[in-house]
């Protein structure tokens, strides 16, 4: 009778979420975290050269000890986010027959998405090489690209999503429904940044095509009016 009436915590919602558990709150500011921590570091790269300062000018080891970090971290969150999910109730509307397949499609298809940005892009693309200065010579256009944009974020978010499902853990979906609010924030940031630093890049390349080729006009022309022109000769004793 006494369990009856004990009062239910306003922190827990039973087969929903636990928000009690400290193992949530920690994924919470893994999610948060990462975007953060990548934009941060990247930014001042660009701005201030730190990383490539204190590596004597080796930008590809400084972007690819960054991707290091990244990549890290990124396992970490994971890491972060399984732990959580288990501390947390499972809901009977996503223990029925069709929850695993969507899950295991909406895993695989957003790990696809993943890896193939990764391939497309390479380390350097993948992992900010364009803030230290190491740009790409196109865009890419092809596979994922071609499907959708931003394909590695919303591919994350697409597993994210399904490993929710396979374990049944609404919880699971609130957090991922996180890592897509803060994706999206990140983007805000991340896609004007970017384009501008193209665009200088482009604004760049052309103010110094203009200059080789007003060198190019110039040259010849000189030399044809130095060759025009008579050196006196010495004047004989």
């Amino acid at each position: 009778m006494v369990a009856l009436f004990k009062q239910q915590s306003p922190y827990v919602v039973p087969g929903v979420i636990d928000l009690t558990q400290p193992s949530l709150w920690i994924a919470v500011g893994s999610i948060c975290f990462n975007p953060l921590y990548w934009n941060i570091v990247a930014q001042n790269e660009y701005h201030n050269k730190t990383i490539t300062k204190i590596l004597r000018g080796r930008r590809y080891l400084g972007c690819y000890l960054l991707a290091v970090s990244i990549f890290s971290l990124g396992i970490l969150r994971d890491h972060l986010y399984n732990l959580a999910l288990k501390h947390q109730p499972t809901h009977a509307l996503l223990e029925q027959p069709w929850v695993k397949p969507a899950a295991a499609l909406l895993f695989a298809s957003g790990n696809v998405f993943v890896l193939s940005s990764m391939w497309a892009l390479g380390v350097t693309g993948t992992y900010l090489g364009d803030y230290f200065g190491i740009l790409m010579d196109s865009i890419v256009t092809g596979f994922p690209f071609n499907v959708m944009a931003n394909p590695m974020y919303w591919g994350s978010s697409m597993s994210f999503v399904g490993v929710a499902l396979w374990f049944g853990k609404p919880a699971g979906l609130v957090l991922s429904v996180l890592v897509v609010i803060v994706y999206a924030l990140a983007l805000r940031f991340e896609e004007p940044f970017t384009a501008n630093i193209y665009k200088q890049a482009d604004k760049k390349k052309r103010a110094d095509a203009a200059k080789h080729a007003l060198l190019e006009t110039d040259g010849p022309a000189s030399g044809t009016r130095n060759r025009g022109k008579r050196t006196p000769s010495k004047l004989k004793a």
